[in-house]
């Protein structure tokens, strides 16, 4: 069976399936007229604010794209542009059946899908790196990418996004039975980029599947990150990092639908605030159906509020439909420096700033360790101490500007 076929078949046992009713997520469909523009009102988008995204969220026209898109890829890895009939076979590869508007506009109107396909069986020895800079941020635009993993493949893919846009986006992800996959996903936007974008992975059986999203730039980034399974034994990490500015709106929406038995999803995300008006939000629902017997889940989110000013929303859910478990449970923190951490140091000799870089340095540090790639986190861990270097030192009450994060990936 392949990929595609399982996929497909995934869909249709899901179709099956008696309705579980979730106001976190509602039923999709992929006819249009069942998504109506969203108010504000409804809990899927009571967060996000409407009136800053550009009309992506609703009628927006679909503009030809200015975003330049570049890749590099190892060897026996097929990166390309697909069109007509083979593009239209990709949408919904993962499983997914869109429930917000803009994800189903992206699948029924936008013309051409970036397909990057690892081949089975391969074992990368580079990433894969796709950079999408965008250049006009007054032009509306969408774009769906499929990211197909075969069966016993192992592989790393970064999407880059830097510059100026506003961007509709569906990122499509299968990993094919015992392959081991790893997602970035970098939104290190200008200051007037506007990002909507959907992540849907389908992990098969016995793979294991991590997704990373780390978000410093941008006006408006909202991301919803889902996960379901095409068999028992898969296994997925969904990890977060994000740092708020003045003004920032960044919102992450997680979904783990435990359709299968004996699967796995742990959710870490971690977030910084500082400035009049920083937002973040953070989402987390697990569901857990009648059907998954042994399965074992944790999301856990943990923000940390650098200045006055700031608001942050953490919503962790689980959604269980069975007792028959191995674990489940959901952890969520919001708060300034930890005065004892301050005073332990502050005993010792270190100056109140220097204090301050090192708790929120340490704040970090665990999660970027988690992500697993070790070139990828010293770039990371170097942005992060630059930026505190900058800021905290300069004023032990404000971290300022975060600023770009990279300029180059890996």
């Amino acid at each position: 069976m392949t990929v595609t076929d399982a996929a497909r078949e995934s869909v249709e046992s899901m179709l099956e399936t008696p309705k579980i009713e979730s106001h976190l997520n509602p039923p999709g469909s992929f006819d249009l007229a069942d998504h109506p523009v969203p108010t504000g009102r409804e809990e899927i988008w009571r967060f996000t604010p409407l009136k800053r995204l550009r009309g992506l969220h609703a009628e927006a026209e679909f503009l030809a794209p200015v975003i330049a898109t570049e890749w590099e890829a190892p060897e026996g890895v097929a990166v390309r542009v697909v069109e007509g009939e083979e593009a239209r076979a990709l949408r919904g590869v993962s499983g997914l059946v869109p429930n917000t508007r803009f994800a189903a506009r992206v699948l029924a109107e936008v013309p051409s899908t970036l397909l990057v396909d690892v081949p089975a069986e391969s074992e990368l020895t580079a990433p894969v790196v796709v950079r999408l800079r965008g250049t006009d941020a007054s032009v509306t635009e969408a774009e769906h990418v499929v990211l197909r993993f075969g069966a016993h493949s192992r592989g790393l893919v970064v999407l880059d996004h830097t510059g100026h846009a506003s961007l509709a986006q569906v990122v499509e992800v299968v990993a094919g039975d015992g392959s081991d996959v790893t997602v970035v996903s970098l939104q290190d936007w200008d200051d007037d980029a506007v990002h909507l974008t959907h992540h849907e992975a389908l992990v098969g059986r016995d793979a294991a599947y991590k997704h990373v999203a780390i978000s410093f730039g941008g006006d408006v980034v909202r991301m919803d990150a889902n996960v379901r399974y095409a068999g028992p034994g898969g296994a997925a990490e969904l990890l977060g990092l994000y740092f708020a500015d003045e003004g920032q709106h960044l919102e992450h929406r997680l979904f783990a639908d435990h359709n299968e038995p004996r699967t796995k999803s742990n959710v870490v995300y971690k977030g910084a605030l500082q400035g009049q008006g920083a937002h973040t939000v953070w989402v987390g629902n697990v569901l857990i159906r009648k059907v998954a017997e042994g399965i074992e889940t944790y999301e856990e989110n943990r923000n940390l509020v650098l200045t006055d000013g700031c608001q942050a929303d953490s919503v962790p859910n689980l959604e269980i439909e069975t007792g028959e478990i191995e674990g489940a449970g959901h952890a969520s923190a919001t708060g300034r420096f930890d005065d004892e951490q301050l005073f332990y140091l502050r005993a010792r000799g270190i100056a109140e700033a220097e204090a301050r870089r090192l708790v929120v340095h340490g704040f970090f540090n665990d999660l970027i360790r988690k992500i697993g790639v070790p070139s990828l986190e010293e770039k990371l861990m170097a942005t992060v101490e630059e930026e505190l270097s900058k800021n905290v030192l300069r004023d032990a009450s404000s971290l300022g500007s975060s600023g770009t994060v990279l300029k180059e990936i890996l």
